[in-house]
């Protein structure tokens, strides 16, 4: 009886095991995760970060902006904005002169409160953040559209805006970062200035041991 039960009670374990191992293997083989880049691009809507290069400041991007491509970009914006000097208020505000005023101030316009709360200017990087993305720039804005992920998508369309209107200066070119190599090198070289001055304690300690044997 007991043999009997010890094998029937082995076959049980090693079909959990299998079932187990199974399961595992399948889940590995088709687990669901977005992929690294969409298999296609849909206007207005931005795509999650990682994957790709690490994004410059926004100033890089100004240095080759062109308002010509920034006219077409802003096409996106058309629907609900004017940009002519005296143009009419549609669904969003009138957007001459914008760049370098006041967040949210646009006389005649019903702002939501999440964004009047934010105060402050539209200079180059506060318009970036808020066209990257403005649900997340005032949440509970009545703003719907998606965003530009593109970096030069939205430097060009803010030097189009600058000009209809704008008094921004583009600003210089950031400071380059220090290459990798070089910042491994100077990590690598107090490393090796240790092991240096042990190796001549190591030696110098040899030759006194030496100098003793001698006496």
């Amino acid at each position: 009886m007991d043999d009997r039960f010890n094998t029937i009670a082995g076959w049980a374990l090693g079909a959990g095991i299998v079932l187990l191992g199974g399961v595992i293997v399948t889940g590995e083989m088709f687990k669901g995760e977005r992929p690294e880049r969409m298999g296609y691009p849909i206007n207005g809507v931005v795509e999650e970060a990682g994957g790709g290069a690490a994004e410059q400041p926004i100033a890089f991007y100004l240095q080759s902006a062109d308002a010509g491509r920034g006219e077409r970009v802003f096409a996106k914006c058309a629907s609900c904005h004017t940009i002519n000097q005296g143009g009419a208020t549609g669904t969003g505000p009138n957007l001459h002169g914008t760049m370098g005023a006041a967040v949210a101030q646009r006389a005649g316009f019903n702002y939501s409160e999440p964004l009047r709360a934010r105060g402050g200017t539209w200079d180059w990087e506060t318009m970036s953040q808020w066209l990257l993305s403005p649900r997340a720039f005032a949440q509970g804005t009545r703003m719907t559209f998606a965003g530009l992920s593109d970096p030069q998508d939205r430097a060009d369309v803010m030097l189009y805006m600058n000009q209809n209107g704008g008094n921004l200066t583009v600003p210089p070119p950031p400071a380059a970062a220090p290459a990798e190599g070089n910042q491994a090198g100077n990590a690598a070289a107090p490393a090796g200035n240790e092991a240096t001055a042990a190796t001549n304690a190591m030696e110098a300690q040899a030759n006194q041991i030496a100098t003793n044997n001698k006496q």
